[in-house]
């Protein structure tokens, strides 16, 4: 029988900084793909990537010429295109740029009939930014590193659709947003929300407006970029009265004021006895101070599944 890998494996993320802009940066692009050929969900929500049994995926994409996938497989260290048809494209992930990916993924979309037009510029980075078809500086790929980081996804995703559950509100999937790289899941009031005043980088402000249209609590992962280590964050749009100064749980969890976020270390949830219910206590806590101070009505929106009968 395989072992089973540490679900918590370590991520410190001075070795892998390299690797991890560059995957983040494919991902942008197939995300792109994605956005040209799928429908306008709220907050965007059409555009994700879902942790799967093998890597990244973006679920099924409806194009005229029929249904594909594309898929990160992170176990063969792969990139897939697969089709409702049967075909199958797929090519090696090492040693590629981000120009070199660009080329590889656009050919094996022309080859399998599935041509699509993106707009070839990374979103919410800062400048100077350099066209996908353009970038031969970013070509780094650590096999080990990325198999780790996705292991990290698999552990978050089960924890964050636990929290999920416990909602009968309006409530995002767990989903992977490529732009800013974080594996996230939001819970909204119900009530509308102050026009959000955008201002992320090389993105359009009303792409943020959209997104935060609704009152929401939302918290994520973040590998590491901006922070200097991976980390989970948890926040409120809009921000109430108090909550910056809110005791959440656990007691290595701190609110960032320049962020405007509550941040827990990943460091801290897995090396804790049991990561699962330290992260579950993290998720908690946070919502409860956004509920709770935002005046949510939390009796019709919460769900206690004690109530279910025994399976």
């Amino acid at each position: 029988m395989t072992p089973t890998p540490d679900p918590w494996p370590p991520l410190p993320l001075e070795p892998w900084q390299d690797t991890m802009e560059t995957l983040h940066l494919w991902t942008q692009i197939v995300g792109k793909v994605r956005l040209a050929l799928t429908p306008w969900d709220n907050h965007s929500w059409h555009v994700t990537l879902y942790p799967g049994a093998r890597g990244l995926t973006t679920g099924p994409i409806h194009h005229p010429n029929g249904t594909f996938e594309i898929e990160f497989d992170f176990r063969r260290h792969h990139l897939a295109v697969i089709t409702a048809n049967g075909d199958e494209h797929s090519f090696a992930l090492e040693g590629l740029s981000v120009a070199t990916f660009y080329e590889a993924l656009m050919s094996a979309l022309d080859g399998l009939g599935l041509s699509v037009d993106i707009r070839p510029t990374p979103v919410e980075l800062p400048d100077p930014i350099t066209p996908f078809p353009e970038d031969h500086g970013h070509a780094s790929y650590d096999r080990e590193a990325v198999e780790r980081y996705w292991r990290v996804l698999l552990s978050i995703h089960r924890v964050f659709s636990v929290f999920r559950a416990r909602f009968l509100g309006k409530v995002s999937p767990v989903h992977y947003f490529w732009g800013a790289s974080d594996l996230a899941v939001t819970r909204f009031s119900g009530r509308t929300a102050p026009k959000h005043p955008g201002g992320a980088p090389n993105c359009a402000d009303w792409v943020m407006e959209e997104a935060y249209s609704h009152e929401l609590s939302s918290a994520g992962f973040w590998p590491g970029a901006g922070l200097g280590e991976a980390a989970f964050y948890a926040y409120a749009y809009p921000e109430p009265d108090g909550f910056r100064a809110a005791q959440v749980a656990p007691a290595a969890a701190s609110y960032h004021g320049e962020l405007g976020e509550f941040i827990l270390p990943y460091e801290a949830v897995r090396t804790a006895e049991n990561p699962d219910a330290l992260l579950l206590e993290f998720l908690q806590s946070t919502y409860e101070a956004a509920a709770e101070l935002g005046h949510w009505d939390r009796a019709a929106l919460e769900f206690d599944a004690d109530r279910l009968p025994a399976r």
